[in-house]
């Protein structure tokens, strides 16, 4: 009878112990497989393929640097770029053209992307911009003032006063009261210092942006009246975007701490 007593104590202890041991192992089960699925849900997403970004003309530079990081930060992916005047641009993007994101240098180009239902949620200014005189090295016609780009003897190259660097000047000259007729009208502000570069021009009223890029084979001259016309630059999601995810991204990083140190160092005002 004591041998039975101990036999069937041991089987209940067995008995008690596996049912411990299938709790434990059903809890490990469930706690990896609520684990698993928490960190695969979480996880992001691996950004890939083209991000087509069309911008302003003077974004050229350090938008074509921004791209390279992130094509760096985000393997597989490429970010090609179409730069020109935003007025230009804008009407692409409305005609249906296939674009990821718009970059644009004026709140007026922008509108007319959000007026036709183009874009995806409210634009940001990321930057600024103000315009600057740009003369040949050493300015030989001794430029020194907006009133000065009046002497008939002086041939001056503006922006199309439909593209924003030109109805910037545009108001600059109105707020200065004075008149220019300028011997051409470009339809990107690259267009109008390449003028100058290639002596066409004694002068040409651009982006101070423009004249830190150009480095040496041009120099710039500061006028007061351009605190009258600073242009705020703001960039937006496109509404079909091809590729919304990366575009999102790139556009985070234009907006970065670390986008807006390389724009700071373009020239660009924080917005």
């Amino acid at each position: 009878m004591r041998r039975a007593h101990r036999n069937r104590r041991t089987l209940q202890l067995a008995a008690g112990g596996a049912a411990v041991l299938l709790a434990l192992s059903a809890c490990s089960s469930a706690s990896t497989s609520s684990t698993g699925s928490s960190g695969s849900s979480s996880a992001p997403a691996k950004l890939s393929g083209t991000v087509t970004v069309f911008a302003a003309a003077s974004l050229k530079e350090s938008f074509t640097t921004l791209g390279k990081t992130f094509e760096k930060a985000h393997p597989g992916t490429t970010v090609t770029f179409n730069f020109g005047g935003s007025d230009t641009l804008a009407a692409s993007i409305t005609s249906g053209a296939p674009a990821d994101v718009f970059a644009a240098a004026s709140d007026k180009t922008m509108k007319a992307v959000t007026d036709a239902g183009d874009a995806s949620g409210t634009p940001a200014t990321f930057v600024r911009n103000q315009l600057e005189i740009a003369t040949l090295p050493g300015n030989p016609e001794k430029i020194a003032s907006l009133k000065d780009l009046t002497d008939s003897r002086l041939k001056v190259a503006l922006c199309d006063k439909q593209v924003p660097c030109g109805a910037a000047a545009q108001k600059a000259l109105d707020a200065a009261g004075l008149k220019l007729t300028p011997v051409s009208y470009e339809q990107d502000v690259k267009s109008a210092l390449t003028k100058l570069e290639l002596k066409e021009v004694d002068a040409a009223v651009v982006y101070r942006t423009d004249v830190q890029a150009a480095g040496d084979k041009v120099e710039g001259v500061d006028f007061p009246e351009s605190a009258d016309a600073v242009n705020s630059y703001p960039i937006v999601l496109l509404k079909d975007a091809p590729n919304a995810a990366a575009a999102k991204e790139f556009i985070a990083l234009v907006r970065s701490e670390q986008g807006q140190r390389v724009l700071n160092a373009a020239g660009f005002l924080k917005p």
